[in-house]
């Protein structure tokens, strides 16, 4: 599933390949999404105009001139693709693929341009496309997710107050939507890392100093992966066709019994099972 990052990473795509576009047609082949589409979307979508791509966490977000906005989830296995409707190459500017031909499956919707058409791909279906009327409409969307990472609301103060009185373990805590938005599987490993933080211990446990260093190392990983373009830890792409390289750089992720990267520290990766999700940390220097 895609993370903060590699979201980030499409929606600035999109924002410059789309924004300002006016819809001419929606071609709806499969509506039986995770969210079944609505049997009026096609006509609601036509005629609008983009204003901009937004995100918020996971989602991207079409803001439309007319003050509607699209949300898309990617889930588990959705992509984005953008093809140009004057050429007879069948060519895509992909998200999540190798492959620069446009899947011949599971391509469920087509959103038409005058020159470009974007195709939503999704094999597993777990993902959706929203319209949504009202900024209102929007706000309440969203209104049970906690802050973003990059959010000012993301403070000592918040996180301090959240942690009271709870026991589960901070990995679960970074996973966890509504306490902090757009945190997924291999940046709580990277975050942890950097704070030199285990991610079995009880946030009861965690002292002020433990904490800030999850909210300074929580914008940072993520800043760092969206400068380095995402993680391509499979196959993903943003819709320009480029890898991201941030799986590069990863410390402790799929790193499985090598060395720590710390020169000082003496420890081995080592991977763990938390709540069905695979976990990797230094068993010297997370303690």
């Amino acid at each position: 599933m895609p993370e903060l990052p590699e979201v980030e990473i499409v929606r600035k795509s999109l924002n410059k390949k789309i924004s300002g576009k006016t819809i001419n047609e929606v071609r709806v082949k499969n509506r039986n999404l995770r969210i079944k589409i609505s049997k009026d979307f096609e006509e609601k979508l036509k005629r609008k105009k983009i204003k901009k791509i937004g995100r918020f966490s996971k989602y991207i977000i079409i803001y439309f001139t007319d003050c509607s906005y699209c949300v898309i989830h990617l889930g588990m296995s959705g992509t984005i693709h953008l093809l140009n409707t004057y050429s007879k190459k069948k060519y895509t500017n992909t998200s999540f693929y190798h492959s620069p031909h446009l899947p011949k499956k599971h391509n469920h919707v087509e959103i038409r341009f005058n020159n470009l058409k974007l195709v939503y791909n999704d094999p597993r279906r777990f993902g959706y496309i929203l319209l949504i009327n009202s900024k209102t409409e929007l706000l309440k969307k969203f209104e049970k997710f906690g802050p973003e990472p990059f959010s000012k609301n993301f403070d000592i103060n918040y996180v301090k107050t959240y942690f009271k009185n709870k026991k589960k373990n901070i990995k679960n805590f970074l996973l966890d939507q509504n306490f902090v938005s757009g945190i997924g599987n291999i940046y709580a490993s990277e975050i942890l890392f950097e704070c030199k933080i285990n991610p079995l211990i009880s946030v009861e446990l965690l002292q002020e100093e433990q904490i800030n260093k999850i909210i300074k190392y929580s914008k940072k990983v993520l800043k760092k992966s969206i400068i380095k373009g995402g993680s391509s830890i499979r196959d993903f792409k943003n819709i320009s066709g480029d890898k991201g390289s941030f799986q590069n750089e990863f410390k402790v992720y799929n790193r499985e019994n090598l060395k720590c990267p710390r020169i000082t520290c003496r420890g081995k990766i080592f991977k763990i099972v938390i709540t069905n999700r695979s976990s990797f940390f230094c068993n010297k220097c997370q303690k």
